[in-house]
């Protein structure tokens, strides 16, 4: 192949005014306004769809005639004044948004959110699934809220797999490259006109990569790019050629390159973060960058350093199965962190002791446990994941009651303007508070919901059903044209589903906990129940296995095997290639989100909250996500929470088909098919608009970026400020030095309870004499612990209690005396112990790990 000697940009010629379409095209603002996409399918549907969406390529393969044209159509030109206008009131004016009302007085942080994965819109395929939309949404809320909030990731030269079905309907992968120059992406440059670049260690060398932008409303999101000749080895270059792909070896280095050299992208782009959240562990090397930084600049030692920046770090996890927990071999420690681990002034002990966590029979470096211990705090994604959590690192906090693990919970969400379908958002415009479209995290904004004419609400969903199965028809007659079906399986596609059936919609990551099948564990109940002549029923399945999943593929090809059969060709459809514009169209035209993972494997899951905005219902496990959303007014609970051990799996299949089966037959189908007079379900209605009034204003990511704001980002910030002024964070980390060292020596040496016996509601005083060592009264938390006996004698998590007791005085040189009051409500037998925590107001959890002290028994 002949190489360039020089590289020209061609960009579209634009006339007049129109030249900022360009501008449009690039701040991806555009995929959550439908107005903004109208207006760019306006100027061509065809394009539109043949560009996969996106404006930039599209504007580039417009003619110049077509422009001309738009340019003298006044119709367009008043739509596109309009789209402008929009524009520039919602990027000109963050002093009226969210932040600014509740946190404009303080200095402005600069919050950098690291992720490994972005789904912002189709056209940019920087994520696999859940964990890239839900980044995408993120930013989208944070941009509407006014967070002074950047993106950091990687981009991906080949993004994701592209799915396609071979004739035995086995998934295949293709791996299109993406084309950076018709993508809304920027290439960030010096004053010189110079790519900027930075490097991070890799054995024996540097990694270069250069830093794209991508435009996010108000919020930029930078991405890595290591596919640059300042690499001379290939390995290196495609180093960032593929998410989630390649070997161990290439997983360490792009988690390197995301976590160290995103810190030292923001540097070299100008913007030093004050907060640093990593959505999920694979950007934990960036809290080793920042006190490595602190160390060079400050002077500091490598424990003074950690405390100081451990302070702005906040850690969400999303694996509640330890299988799915990324850890690394220490020979790939080793070989990567020899010379940083130098840098940081430890040893390789030190070091690895920093994410070690044992397996048996032998130890790995955790990505999560490196996380743990750099962050202040840390959160699961649903109250039920919370607990999960709790319990899955708990070994953590040797000593902590499971419940008091110090890892919280931020319910996931949805951005509502993203995901709402045009028709549906344009009939709540009419019945709702005008507030619904910027304020969806207020109740008062969907109570409205009722004054909806059941008439309305119903004939809007059933156009978008209408839409989902012409558009299911389109792409399976592409499918089948790809696979060089027959001229008569190709015609038949036209005939697939029925615009008015019940329509179910499965769509996510074919993971066997997923258990897409369990709906053809009796094949013969649901032949009876798709292929009933009054009452049809119709499901579309979509979503991707990983490459090395062979179960989850295999999963795929039983689905396809059986939906060509004579029973199922025309109610069962599955649809290659699942992205966001095919989510979009399933979760704004179903009838019924069906979910039905291995509880409590489901962290959150936030397919089915899209449909909640869209008119569409919940059928689930009760897990992730649900476990807390649903009531019988509002969906369907398949099961009852149980959980089941892995040797009951096949057991567990059997009773939670038939629980489903149950549900469709006796609940999901008469309610749907019970029309009145005038052709509605109007019970079926009345449960759509429960679930929107009552589900809408919580399962949306404006409620969950104001909850990380208000709880973690900015008590973090205040918190970390205090630490910097004058020697505040050099004293709190001697503090916590000195702490460590002389912990043990603290001692309860005597509890003093009155007579056990004690009447309901009667109230005693218990005393301990605890010996404090080189510590004071003002540096612990003594605590009473009291609660239920289980039946091994030990106190319940379920129903404890914890007193703080108040210091009465010294007894001795370093012995102190606690008392503490408590009352019982219930007679029964009960149990109380005392512990002794490390306090300081700048810790934001007592709980640090080996610092708790209990009475011996």
């Amino acid at each position: 192949m002949i190489k360039p000697v020089a590289r020209i940009n061609v960009v579209p010629n634009l006339p007049g005014p129109l030249h900022r379409l360009q501008e449009l095209a690039y701040n991806l603002r555009w995929a959550w306004d439908h107005e903004t996409i109208a207006l760019f399918r306006r100027l061509d549907r065809d394009l539109w769809e043949e560009t996969n969406h996106n404006p930039v390529w599209m504007l580039g393969r417009l003619s110049q005639e077509r422009l001309e044209a738009a340019y003298h159509d006044r119709a367009f030109m008043a739509h596109f004044r309009a789209v402008c206008e929009s524009f520039d009131q919602y990027m000109d004016h963050p002093e009226g948004t969210w932040y600014e009302a509740h946190y404009g007085h303080l200095p402005k942080p600069i919050i950098a959110y690291f992720s490994m994965e972005f789904g912002i819109t189709e056209c940019l395929q920087n994520y696999s699934g859940g964990l890239g939309v839900l980044s995408g949404d993120h930013l989208k809320s944070a941009s509407d809220l006014g967070l002074p909030l950047v993106g950091v990731g990687i981009l991906y030269q080949e993004g994701y797999f592209q799915q396609y079905l071979n004739v035995d309907g086995y998934q295949q992968e293709l791996y299109p490259l993406n084309d950076y120059a018709n993508l809304p992406v920027t290439l960030q440059m010096k004053a010189d006109g110079t790519p900027i670049k930075i490097t991070v260690p890799l054995p024996g060398r540097d990694l270069y990569a250069q830093i794209w932008k991508v435009q996010v409303g108000r919020v930029p999101l930078f991405l890595l790019d290591t596919n640059i000749d300042d690499n001379p080895r290939q390995e290196d270059r495609n180093l960032t050629d593929r998410l989630y792909g390649g070997d161990r070896r290439t997983r360490i280095r792009q988690e390197i390159l995301l976590g160290i050299g995103g810190i030292r992208a923001l540097d070299a782009l100008g913007l030093r973060p004050t907060i640093c959240h990593m959505n999920e562990g694979h950007s934990a090397f960036l809290a080793l960058e920042r006190i490595r930084q602190l160390m060079v600049e400050q002077k500091m030692t490598f424990r003074q350093a950690k405390e100081v920046m451990s302070a702005s770090h906040i850690f969400t996890t999303h694996t509640p199965v330890p299988a799915g927990l990324e850890r690394f071999g220490f020979d790939l420690m080793d070989e990567h962190f020899t010379d940083y681990s130098k840098s940081l002034g430890l040893t390789r002990d030190e070091f690895l002791d920093l994410g070690r966590e044992n397996m048996g029979s032998y130890e790995l470096f955790s990505m999560p446990v490196l996380a743990l211990n750099v962050s202040a705090q840390s959160n699961g994604v649903a109250k039920l994941h919370g607990e999960v959590s709790r319990n899955l690192w708990q070994w953590v906090y040797p000593g902590v009651p499971q419940k008091e693990v110090p890892v919280g919970a931020v319910t996931n969400g949805v951005h509502v303007q993203t995901w709402i379908s045009r028709e549906m958002g344009t009939l709540l415009d009419r019945y709702l508070d005008p507030a619904w479209r910027v304020a969806e995290a207020r109740p008062e904004s969907w109570q409205g919901v009722d004054d909806i004419p059941d008439a309305e609400l119903w004939r809007t969903h059933e156009r978008r059903r209408e839409r989902l199965v012409a558009f299911t028809r389109r792409r399976l007659r592409q499918q089948l044209v790809h696979r060089g079906a027959s001229q008569s399986a190709i015609e038949a596609a036209d005939e697939v589903l029925n615009p008015d059936a019940l329509t179910i919609g499965f769509a996510r990551r074919f993971a066997t906990y997923k258990r897409a099948t369990l709906l053809f564990r009796d094949l013969e109940r649901l032949k009876r129940i798709l292929n009933n002549p009054d009452y049809p029923v119709q499901i579309i399945f979509a979503g991707k296995a990983h490459p090395h999943d062979t179960g989850g593929k295999d999963l795929i090809r039983q689905i396809v095997n059986l939906s060509r059969g004579d029973d199922f060709r025309h109610a069962i459809v599955f649809l290659e290639n699942y992205d966001m514009n095919i989510a979009r169209h399933l979760i704004q035209g179903v009838d019924v989100w069906l979910n039905t993972p291995q509880r409590p494997k489901e962290a959150s899951g936030t397919s089915g909250m899209k449909v909640i905005y869209n008119g569409g219902l919940n059928c689930s496990i009760l897990d992730g996500w649900w476990a807390e959303g649903y009531s019988p007014e509002v969906g369907w609970a398949i099961g009852s929470g149980e959980e089941y051990t892995d040797e009951e799996w096949e057991q567990q299949n059997y009773i939670e088909s038939q629980a489903l089966y149950n549900i469709l037959e006796q609940d999901i189908i008469p309610m749907f098919y019970n029309r009145g007079r005038d052709g509605l379900p109007r019970e079926w209605i009345g449960k759509v608009k429960n679930s929107m009034r009552k589900l809408a204003p919580y399962f949306n990511t404006q409620r969950m970026v104001q909850e990380y704001a208000e709880q973690l980002y900015m008590p973090n910030y205040e918190n970390s400020l205090k630490m910097l002024q004058d020697n505040n964070g050099l004293n709190y980390a001697a503090w916590r030095d000195k702490l460590q060292s002389v912990w043990s020596q603290v001692r309860i040496n005597s509890v003093e309870v009155p007579p056990k016996l004690l009447k309901v509601g009667s109230e005693i005083e218990i005393s301990a004499l605890v010996d404090l060592g080189k510590l004071t009264p003002e540096d612990v938390r003594v605590q009473l612990y009291y609660g239920d006996l289980n039946t091994r004698g030990e106190i319940s998590a379920q129903n404890d209690g914890v007193v703080d007791m108040q210091p009465a005085g010294r007894d001795g040189d370093h012995q102190y005396r606690f008392t503490g009051r408590i009352s019982y409500n219930t007679s029964g037998e009960r149990g109380l112990s005392v512990r002794v925590l490390p306090y300081h107001p700048y810790l934001r959890t007592m709980f640090i790990p080996g610092l708790i002290t209990w009475a011996s028994a």
